[in-house]
């Protein structure tokens, strides 16, 4: 998918002193109602045109690769190992189906994988991946990884962020080109079912790591440009691209704060870019974020405030609109 370049470009010509809001559909808060002074905020700011929805093209609006292809395995293993080079990488991420295999529960960090554990599956695994000539390892214990082979190819895969709670199946790549692929990983999940490592975490009331998920195919970008001056969010692929391009990047904060002390810790306002699309709460919302970044925008702190919304919508909210007495309260349109 090709990045608006426009859109990144204006961007950075704010960024240093803009915030930037990055939310899921507005339909994701359902029935929850802005509060008065926030529904009358909004009613003030300036409409932006609307742009492509989706997750993928909102992440797209502030990051501007060379050449223009999404690549997060190979931006991940330059972070976790600084050997992405040339080659072509796939995720291949530990992940919990339920009990029939159907639908996925977990996966990465939320299954806790030890070092051990990691080791002595990926033992396992490799012979199996190994005869179609990848390579598997992983770095790190909660992000494994597939190097292919010179001139490999792999399918279109999705994020496993987009399937949790949701039937694998409908993930999976299909047609002729993937089923050598479908092939493979059900022959991971018969030897994940079996591996005595599970045994070890059923015992200690863990969850087992019974599958793989293979996703985010690609290689090395020559160019990754962020239109912020920083990136504050819990989505990896976001971080690492900020990371690769010298952006500084950490956890997403409980709400909106901050300049950082020497500790890493934080105190005041500050500019940037915060990822908030994983928010269903529109009064936790409003409390810890929209009211104390308008505060924040009418006290000169920051110049301005960008709500993006992933159905394509998006607002800008600048202090001098508070004299918009004639605008009427905004509420999304569901």
């Amino acid at each position: 998918m090709k990045p608006s370049t426009s859109t990144a470009t204006n961007a950075a010509a704010t960024s240093a002193t803009e915030a930037v809001f990055l939310l899921p559909e507005w339909a994701a808060f359902g029935r929850q109602s802005l509060a008065a002074d926030c529904a009358k905020a909004l009613g003030r700011a300036d409409a932006l045109p609307p742009t492509g929805a989706g997750r993928a093209a909102q992440r797209l609006r502030y990051i501007e690769l060379l050449p223009a292809r999404w690549s997060p395995a190979a931006l991940s293993r330059h972070r976790d190992a600084n050997d992405a080079g040339d080659g072509a990488w796939l995720r291949a991420d530990p992940v919990q189906p339920d009990i029939n295999g159907a639908r996925l529960l977990a996966y990465g960090e939320a299954l806790s994988p030890t070092r051990e554990e990691t080791d002595a599956m990926l033992s396992s695994l490799r012979p199996l991946f190994g005869d179609r000539g990848f390579a598997l390892d992983a770095p790190t214990p909660t992000r494994w990884y597939l190097r292919l082979p010179p001139g490999g190819v792999w399918p279109d895969f999705s994020e496993p962020e987009a399937a949790l709670g949701e039937d694998m199946f409908e993930h999976l790549p299909h047609g002729d080109a993937a089923r050598v692929w479908r092939a493979l990983l059900n022959e991971a999940q018969i030897v994940l079912h079996q591996h005595p490592a599970n045994e070890r975490r059923r015992e200690r009331g863990l969850t087992p790591i019974n599958a793989l998920w293979v996703w985010g195919g690609g290689r090395m970008p020559d160019r990754v440009r962020i239109a912020a001056a920083r990136v504050r969010s819990d989505d990896d692929t976001l971080r690492d691209c900020a990371y690769f391009a010298g952006v500084p990047e950490a956890a997403l904060p409980a709400r909106f704060a901050s300049t950082e002390n020497a500790d890493g810790t934080e105190k005041t306002t500050m500019p940037g870019l915060y990822d908030l699309h994983r928010e269903r709460d529109l009064k936790r919302f409003q409390d810890d974020w929209l009211c104390p970044a308008i505060f924040a925008m009418r006290s000169g702190a920051i110049s301005s405030l960008t709500l993006d919304a992933a159905d394509g919508r998006r607002l800008r909210l600048r202090a001098a609109q508070r004299w918009r007495f004639w605008r009427t309260p905004w509420t999304p349109a569901r």
